[in-house]
């Protein structure tokens, strides 16, 4: 069983404007496949996609993944209870 850590044991998130999948997967704890898995399941993620189809996500992306993975991790919503939690 995977141990996740609190959002308050994360890293503070460093003052810049685009993240790569990496960065942000560092960041917020989650790996970079849930990322991508969660960019279908919550519209408000979008990252932009450059040369390669590379990700890059916003600030306040980052910060929205990790609104999501407390609530999912933390709170144990589901996917679907966490959509609407955020609508």
């Amino acid at each position: 069983m995977e141990i996740h850590k609190s959002n308050a044991e994360l890293p503070p998130l460093p003052a810049k404007r685009y993240f790569t999948i990496g960065e942000v997967s560092e960041l917020c704890g989650v790996k970079a496949h849930v990322l991508r898995y969660w960019e279908q399941e919550f519209t408000q993620l979008n990252p932009v996609k450059r040369s390669g189809n590379r990700r890059y996500y916003q600030h306040h992306e980052v910060v929205l993944i990790r609104h999501i993975r407390e609530l999912l991790y933390e709170q144990g919503f589901t996917i679907s209870g966490a959509r609407n939690r955020l609508e």
